[in-house]
């Protein structure tokens, strides 16, 4: 990967906080097979930066950081008390009309990072919306009121809504092929997936500052989520 501009990627920034637009693909905390993660790239632009929560390293979108330990404390304070409102968008198979669904079904994780729905796991609520519906896929929202591993994935998966690319959960990588009526590869070339990873964005991400004035962010789409959300536009 290219070496990443952290200041690009910042979407807010006070005296206690940065709220950046994490590159897909990027690791959130040290990852031995990546050169940079978000903690490193954080800690260069402020030193006592912590990271205040995590997304997928798949996952592009909102991510918050602490600038000091009074910050991190007051913001891991409203995550435990579930005062912070995270909007998720997912591009998922099927053609979905969720008007505030709650999926609420604890989850387990295995020892290889991989959940399941089961009565034994941890609780777990997700509330899904439908913000736009194409010719066989549709766009989500996605609040989760709690934060356990791969929750929103694998909540829709059991709404038989896998999220596009999304492999682990049962979800197909969506080819253009596959959108387009008269679609035509090049000869002896391989035909790749519009978005390359599970469909997934950290949309935004709201919560309250020391001084008590709530600060909500948003995060533009990155480049593939865009190509995806377009190209269903067009062929919708």
């Amino acid at each position: 990967m290219k070496k990443i501009d952290f200041e690009k990627l910042i979407l807010f920034e006070n005296a206690d906080y940065l709220v950046i637009n994490k590159p897909p693909y990027l690791s959130s905390l040290d990852d031995r097979h990546e050169a940079q993660n978000i903690l490193d790239l954080a800690k260069a632009h402020t030193t006592d930066s912590q990271l205040c929560h995590r997304l997928d390293k798949e996952t592009s979108g909102c991510l918050v950081i602490a600038k000091n330990p009074v910050a991190y404390r007051h913001l891991a304070m409203q995550f435990e008390n579930r005062k912070v409102e995270k909007v998720y968008h997912a591009v998922v198979e099927g053609i979905k009309e969720f008007n505030n669904e709650l999926v609420d079904r604890n989850l387990a994780a295995n020892n290889k990072g991989i959940a399941k729905v089961s009565k034994d796991g941890k609780p777990a609520q997700t509330i899904f919306n439908t913000l736009k519906t194409y010719w066989a896929h549709t766009l989500v929202e996605c609040k989760p009121i709690t934060g356990r591993l791969h929750q929103i994935r694998v909540h829709l998966a059991y709404l038989k809504s896998p999220i596009c690319g999304d492999t682990l959960y049962g979800g197909n990588p969506l080819y253009l092929s596959s959108l387009k009526r008269r679609f035509n590869l090049k000869k002896d070339t391989e035909e790749l997936p519009i978005m390359q990873r599970v469909s997934l964005h950290a949309y935004s991400i709201t919560f309250e500052g020391l001084d008590g004035i709530p600060l909500k962010v948003e995060a533009p789409y990155p480049k593939d989520f865009q190509v995806l959300v377009h190209q269903l536009e067009k062929n919708a």
